[in-house]
Order: C-alpha cells, then sequence, then structure tokens
C-alpha cells in the first residue's frame, strides 16, 4: 500500500491545485500556514482585529466558526471590515452540524468546513447494527442532504475542506469500521465519492486527531486510497487538541513532522489552547525544518518494506538490561561536552540529592542513561541512572558501560559483559556487523545521520536490521547544534517522532549543544516519546485551542486543571470548550471537561456523561472529586 513519492528519497506527493480565494494550495506551491478565530463570531470587530493579528503573524488562511446561520450571514460583514483596513485573506467558515448554515456561507466566503461525523450524518453515541441495506439506506439520506451544499460551492467558486475528526465519527461509521483511521477514511471518501459524481473539485482534506499514531496513520491511509482510485487532493495537515506550551507544540511537530517527512501535506495549522497569533510562529519553524531536503545525499531505495506503515506494530528486539524487549524507550542524557559532572549535575536529568537524608530523589523524568565520554564520576550515583563512558575510558575503570565505535566493536575482545553501546551510521553496515550482532546479546546499537534527510536514512538502517533478522535494540541518536529551544523542540520531535511513530527505536539520545539547558533536553525527551505514545510519563491534557464557541476562557481553566492534576502521571485529561469539540474529540481521554452553556460545565468519564451543568466557579473541584471517586487519585509527594 503505497502512500508517498518514496521511503528514501525525498518529494512532495504532488496534489492538484486547489484555489481559495487569492491562493492556491496543492501542487508545487508552498505549504500554506492558517490559523482560527477564538472571538464571538457576532462581534465583528473584535473578530477583525483578532484576525489582524494573526494575518500580521503570518496567518495566510483564516477560519471562523459559524455554528448556525446567523453567524455565517455575519461572516459578510467581517469580510467587508477586514477589506476596508486593507486585508483580503481568504475565510473559511468552520461548519459542523448545521447544513443551512455551511450553504450561506458558502455564498460568502471562499472556503466552508464540513465534518463529515456531523454534519449530514449522526452522533448520538448510539450502538446501532447496519445491515447493507440500511447502511446504504442512510449514504442514500446523506448524499441528498449534502449535494445542495456541492451545487453552491461549485456554482460560487468556493472551496471545501472536508475535514474528518477521530472523535466525531458518526454512529454508523464506528458500527461498521470502528474508533480506527480506516473509518476515518471511508467518512471523507463517501463524501468525496459524492462531491467528484457532481463534478466538484474544489477539495482539500484532513484526518485530525489528538492521538498521533492515529493521526499519521489515518493520512498515510487516505492517500493510500486516493492513489487506489486516481485522487490527489491537496491535504490540511493538524493535531487537533494538541494542547498548550511545550506539551502542545512537541504533540503538533511529532504528528505534522511526520507527514511532513513523508512529503505529505499542503497546508498547516499548529493547534494551541493560546492565543491563534502564537500558532504561526511555531508553523513557520516546523516548516524551515525542511528547507532544502530535497537535496539531501541519496539513499538506497527500501525495495521491501517490512514497516507497518498504516498501524502500530513495535519492531521486535532481545532485551539487554532495560532496553528493548517489552521495555518502554529509554532515555539517554549526553553530558560528554558538559565541563564538569558533579551530583548537582543530575539535578537536570530528573534527580534531586538530599544532603540530610543522604539519598537520591526519582522524578517520573529521570534519564535512564548519561553518556560522559571521557569524564570520570567519581562520586555514588543514583541506583536508576547508568552512566556510559568512551570506550578507551571504560578499558581504564570498568565502571559503568563503554561506548564503542564499530571498529572497537568489531576487533576488541576486552568489552563488557552486561552492556556495550555501539556507534553506527549506515555506511557502517556489513555481513561481519551482522554475523557478530546476532550472537551476541550485550549490544546496544546507537545510530547517527548526517544525511539532510535522516529521518530516511535512519529509517533504511532499521529496514536493513529487519531484512537480516538482526533484532539488536536501537536508540536513536541525533545531534543538534546552535538551534533555539524552540527550533530544537519541532526539529527533534520531528525527527525522533517519525521513527517512534513506525515503532522504531528501543531509546532516544539527543545532543544538542548550545541549544538550551540540559534540563529543557531533558524533558524534550520525555515529551517526544509521551506525544509518540512510547513511553507516558506524565498527565496529558487534550485540550482544544478555543474558538467563537467556546465557552469558557479555555487557557485560564486548562491553566487551573494542570495545577491541581500534573502529577497524575499516564491520565489524559480532556479540556472542551463546547459540545462540537467535546465528547467526540476528546474520545481518548479518561475524563472530561466540556463547557456546555454560559458558566456551565459538563463532566464525563471517558464518553459518559457523569454530571451536566455544574456552575464554572465549582467544576475544578468536582472534576478531582470524580477523579477520586473512580479511584484515579493520588496526593501529590
Amino acid at each position: 500500500m503505497k502512500y508517498c513519492n518514496s521511503l528514501t528519497q525525498f518529494s512532495r506527493f504532488k496534489t492538484r491545485e486547489v484555489k481559495v480565494g487569492n491562493l492556491i494550495f496543492g501542487g508545487d506551491n508552498p505549504v500554506r500556514i492558517q490559523s482560527m478565530t477564538t472571538t464571538d463570531t457576532m462581534d465583528t470587530i473584535a473578530t477583525v482585529e483578532e484576525s489582524i493579528r494573526m494575518i500580521e503573524a503570518g496567518c495566510q488562511l483564516l477560519r471562523i466558526t459559524a455554528p448556525s446561520k446567523k453567524e455565517a450571514h455575519n461572516l459578510k460583514n467581517i469580510k467587508e471590515e477586514l477589506s476596508k483596513r486593507g486585508y483580503n485573506i481568504p475565510i473559511v467558515a468552520d461548519i459542523h452540524y448545521t447544513p443551512n448554515a455551511a450553504e450561506i456561507a458558502a455564498t460568502i466566503v471562499e472556503k466552508v468546513r464540513v465534518n463529515p461525523g456531523n454534519y449530514a450524518d449522526k452522533k448520538k453515541f448510539e450502538n446501532i447494527e447496519y445491515t447493507d441495506e440500511t447502511y446504504a439506506n442512510e449514504l442514500i439520506r446523506i448524499r441528498e442532504k449534502f449535494t445542495p451544499l456541492v451545487k453552491i460551492c461549485k456554482e460560487y467558486g468556493t472551496a471545501m475542506r472536508i475535514g474528518t475528526n477521530h472523535g466525531s465519527l458518526s454512529d454508523r461509521i464506528l458500527s461498521r469500521y470502528g474508533d480506527t483511521p480506516k473509518g476515518m477514511v471511508e467518512s471523507a471518501m463517501e463524501f468525496l465519492r459524492i462531491c467528484r459524481d457532481e463534478d466538484y473539485h474544489e477539495i482539500i482534506l484532513s484526518m485530525k486527531a489528538s492521538n498521533t499514531r492515529v493521526m499519521v496513520q489515518a493520512y498515510r491511509m487516505l492517500v493510500s486510497e486516493m492513489i487506489k482510485e486516481g485522487m490527489n487532493y491537496p491535504l490540511h495537515l493538524g493535531v487537533t487538541e494538541a494542547g498548550e506550551g511545550e506539551d502542545g507544540r512537541i504533540k503538533s511537530a511529532v504528528g505534522i513532522g511526520t507527514l511532513l517527512a513523508d512529503g505529505l501535506g499542503d497546508t498547516i495549522r499548529v493547534s494551541l489552547t493560546e492565543v491563534p497569533e502564537f500558532e504561526m510562529p511555531v508553523a513557520e519553524q516546523l516548516l524551515s525544518h525542511f528547507e532544502g531536503i530535497e537535496d539531501h545525499e541519496k539513499i538506497e531505495e527500501i525495495t521491501e518494506n517490512p514497516l507497518h506503515s498504516f498501524d502500530y506494530v513495535k519492531r521486535e528486539t532481545v532485551e539487554v538490561l532495560n532496553i528493548g524487549g517489552s521495555n518502554v524507550p529509554v532515555v539517554m542524557a549526553d553530558f560528554c561536552l558538559k565541563q564538569k559532572i558533579t551530583p548537582a549535575s543530575f539535578f537536570a536529568l530528573g534527580y534531586n540529592y538530599s544532603v540530610p537524608l543522604d539519598k537520591w530523589h526519582i522524578s517520573d523524568m529521570a534519564a535512564d542513561y548519561v553518556f560522559v565520554g571521557n569524564h570520570d564520576v567519581d562520586f555514588e550515583v543514583p541506583g536508576t541512572l547508568s552512566v556510559i563512558y568512551n570506550f578507551k575510558k571504560w578499558k581504564e575503570h570498568k565502571k559503568g558501560y563503554p561506548f564503542l565505535t564499530i571498529n572497537d566493536y568489531l576487533d576488541e575482545e576486552e568489552i563488557s559483559d552486561k552492556l556495550n553501546v555501539v556507534y553506527v551510521c549506515i555506511s557502517d553496515l556489513s555481513e561481519e556487523f551482522y554475523s557478530k550482532l546476532k550472537t551476541d546479546k550485550t549490544s546496544v546499537l546507537m545510530i547517527d545521520t548526517y544525511n539532510e534527510n535522516g529521518v530516511a536514512e535512519q529509517r533504511k538502517l532499521f529496514t536493513e536490521l529487519m531484512k537480516t533478522k538482526v533484532k539488536t535494540p536501537v536508540i536513536i541518536g541525533r545531534a543538534y547544534g546552535d538551534l533555539t529551544e524552540d527550533q530544537l523542540q519541532l526539529s527533534a520531535s520531528s525527527d525522533f517522532g517519525s521513527l517512534l511513530l513506525d515503532g522504531l527505536g528501543d531509546g532516544i539520545f539527543i545532543a544538542a549543544e548550545n541549544c538550551g539547558s540540559y534540563q529543557s533536553v531533558n524533558s524534550l525527551a520525555f515529551g517526544i516519546l509521551q506525544a509518540s505514545r512510547t513511553r507516558i510519563s506524565k498527565t496529558e491534557y487534550i485540550s482544544c485551542p478555543s474558538c467563537g464557541r467556546t465557552l469558557f476562557d479555555l487557557q485560564e481553566t486548562t491553566a487551573k486543571i494542570r495545577k491541581e492534576t500534573s502529577h497524575l502521571k499516564g491520565l489524559k485529561i480532556g479540556i472542551m470548550g463546547c459540545i462540537v469539540n467535546g465528547p467526540g474529540e476528546m474520545a481518548d481521554a479518561d475524563y472530561g471537561y466540556v463547557g456546555t452553556g454560559k458558566g456551565k460545565i459538563t463532566l464525563y468519564k471517558e464518553q459518559t456523561v457523569v454530571e451536566k451543568n455544574i456552575p464554572e466557579k465549582e467544576a475544578v473541584t468536582a472534576l478531582i472529586d470524580l477523579i477520586k471517586e473512580h479511584g484515579d487519585w493520588v496526593n501529590k509527594k
């Protein structure tokens, strides 16, 4: 099942051009950046002023919610006011449940976005058994409801985004395909086929999810399906409800960056629970990571692909200490360039030494290994932290474990009988090397790359190991230099996330010279593992980025909930501004906090309503009580 041009040679998947106002998407055009307003659509001036801040921050396509006919009509006033002030940006009307609002908006703005699971289908969280006949009858009903909008768009030259969201698949789709990427793809394809029957093609597609694995698999599956059916519509990329701060940026870069590395994507939105103008610089930085990538050094093609690109299957490896096998990926920190290593140095890696108690306190984000190069570590380190030395230094004292070059590994007889970390680039692979690895139960590879397209080269290295049935664990290593902390976040998340989402890697090693503090790099490593769902070390917040439908201050509320619950490792909490982004979009969450009226909150346990219309002032406390009631609460240490 093909989903991109090549797994080793970077090139963008060629999509058809779609005109949206004065902008063209797809084809050879640049990847466009878009975002969405958070103001009440009926407040024309507030919406215009926020839009201008977004445009000046780099927004090229402006999305505004139109939940009912009155907001759809008011898009005309917003558009006119923006034009009066000298801004002629294309506008997208965001539609969920209201076909009549979409039909009005399509005569006013340049594009409408519809969500198949909400727009003409049914989403009542009911388990309904569909026969082939009743399923086909539902498709006829959907066609009747959706076709009028298609005809209006065709008449007015209005573009459309068919935007499927993982959490808002209809009961009908869920009954046949389950809560799966396949269901997401089929949901969009049903609407797409109706458009094609009407000879309407000004379409952009999206497959959004808060779960990065689901999101990447769905987009890949969609492209594969389009290739099979001779289609090539442009793609809008985004991780929905990514959250805020570092977590939101890492999660977005893992999902969007993985697909950009595949050569997919014609427009992106980084959805953050922050003021919308903060999203554009993040999107620009993420795109900058791929500048010049097409000129990378040639990588041999992968002729037989052993990877699972459409579902998650972890590469099978042997277990060496706590690396590989069924263990979660380890984090190895890089201290080789540090001037001096003292007990206080390890504070940055999640370890805190108490002098009065003479013991180490270990956080949930404590590194598993630290590479110290030629340094001496002449004090007792925490029992959960292992030290890796350069091979010659290790030979001097035989403490910790050695870091070997390929020649050290092949030539030396005196190596560790427990763990040997072997540094490898793709050019080091050989039959002699494979042969030794197959009989050695102490080796772990630390892979590196100097290729501009490092993801593809390391992917190729993994496939060579799989092809030759080498089951040695692999720590993915990447080196960065002289980047801002923000840029490192996005670049590393994209590079490591691309491989982790394919089930590759038993650990990560970020060598970051002059890219921020050791603490920030350690936090980034754990954030990437969390965002790729490979190692959970903290609470996950699935929070929407706010829009004109939001019924409370999302940023303030998210901060309050985070303050009270950030110690609940592994728990997923959905924080949704309205019922549209409520139970559906937080499909993955253990608990949900959803705005359902002005100053009113409804709480969910997974997708089940537990308590309705709680006054906002009491809702955070009620959420904590709900978590306690279900036995998921632990007291802060």
